[in-house]
């Protein structure tokens, strides 16, 4: 039996590697955590997202996001998603309307320089993930 703790990773594609990392870093507060050098050059980082939660960044020319790719997207937990959004808009990033979404959670979706979809996510106390019970998707 596996016991899963927590999301480790999650590895993307990226077309430049510094407006990615300028991204992460002014728009969502991720620091980089370690660089993956080859012969002397930075190809790829480690993101911290708190913990042992990562996003890992690897360039690779000519990369675009599309809905086939096996990514859809992630998922980041924000301490309070009307800050968030409010933080991610002065950065002049389009970032969705606030939603009551079906777990009873809140939610706000951005995209990243190459189109990767990331879902701001804000628990409640009666959030699906801590109290169960099945839900009605309304999307």
């Amino acid at each position: 039996m596996i016991e899963v703790k927590q999301l480790a990773h999650v590895c993307i594609f990226a077309h430049d590697l510094e407006a990615t990392r300028s991204f992460y870093r002014d728009v969502l507060g991720l620091d980089t955590q370690f660089n993956f050098l080859r012969d002397g050059k930075i190809f790829g980082f480690y993101l911290n997202c708190g913990g042992r939660s990562h996003v890992e960044v690897f360039r690779k020319d000519g990369t675009s996001y599309s809905e086939i790719n096996q990514i859809n997207h992630f998922c980041l937990e924000v301490e309070d998603i009307d800050a968030a959004i409010a933080h991610i808009k002065s950065k002049g990033i389009d970032v969705t309307a606030k939603k009551h979404a079906c777990d009873d959670t809140y939610q706000a979706w951005i995209r990243d320089p190459n189109g990767v979809k990331i879902e701001l996510f804000e628990y409640t106390d009666k959030s699906a993930q801590f109290v169960g019970g099945d839900r009605i998707a309304d999307w």
